[in-house]
């Protein structure tokens, strides 16, 4: 089974951005991250892709919307972000 596909979207000034990454990292997760700082095209791609949400990060796990860093974390202490990344979970209610 593939690694998913992780697309992070940030802000260079942004301290909830830094501890997602980091979270990630400290996972061994390889991560896509696309600055919106001063792209207003990544911005607004950003906010079509999270359905009008625009803050920073907008996490999404290959096409699935996670939302920001609370909601990677909440999935974390749930135990449910690992199972998510190794692609064998479908369910993130819980």
């Amino acid at each position: 089974m593939t690694a998913p596909q992780i697309d992070i979207y940030t802000d260079m000034l942004c301290s909830y951005c830094a501890l997602a990454k980091r979270l990630l990292k400290a996972k061994n997760i390889s991560f896509h991250e696309i600055d919106v700082t001063s792209d207003r095209n990544a911005r607004a791609k950003m906010r079509k892709r999270a359905e009008g949400q625009h803050t920073v990060p907008q996490i999404f796990i290959d096409d699935r919307h996670i939302g920001g860093y609370d909601a990677l974390y909440l999935l974390d202490k749930k135990g449910l972000l690992d199972p998510l990344l190794a692609g064998k979970s479908d369910n993130l209610s819980s």
